[in-house]
């Protein structure tokens, strides 16, 4: 199963893949997506939808899994990063590809065990779960390919207890 992981967002957009097969991950991409600030917002959703139908027709996954937003301060940013995230459901819904949400506790949870572990936590995981020489930089390219190791593991248990 390929999956797509990403962590939202209208500046950086984090994108992990992963090739999941038999209980094993198989980095195939890793990396972010950045939007210039002097352009215009609509201009910048556009340029994250165009490099995700990039991915998506390169990797064809099978699933998309992304990151519910979580903000408790600055509604404005919230609100921008909401719009960052539906252009990345957009080019899912688009392809044809399944959609999962997960919510910041859950994939850290999965991830590291622990629901308020913190990112350095998080990002040490991903290196050793993917058994990578170092944490992929930036922190939204690791914190995706956490959203699609979440994936894997909640799918790994749906299809285990043939949840439906």
């Amino acid at each position: 199963m390929i999956i797509i992981g990403i962590d939202p967002g209208f500046a950086i957009t984090g994108y992990g893949v992963l090739d999941y097969t038999g209980n094993k991950f198989r980095l195939l991409d890793v990396g972010v997506i950045t939007t210039n600030a002097k352009l215009d917002f609509p201009s910048r959703l556009l340029c994250i939808h165009n490099e995700l139908d990039i991915l998506i027709s390169k990797y064809k996954p099978d699933a998309m899994a992304v990151e519910e937003l979580f903000f408790n301060t600055n509604v404005k940013t919230a609100i921008q990063v909401g719009h960052g995230r539906g252009v990345a459901l957009l080019a899912a819904a688009k392809a044809g590809i399944k959609i999962y949400e997960y919510t910041p506790l859950q994939v850290k949870q999965a991830v590291v065990g622990y629901g308020r572990a913190k990112k350095e936590q998080v990002q040490q995981m991903v290196k050793v779960l993917l058994n990578l020489d170092k944490i992929p930089k930036p922190d939204d390219a690791a914190y995706a390919l956490a959203v699609a190791i979440c994936h894997a593991h909640s799918n790994n248990a749906i299809n285990l207890y043939n949840i439906k």
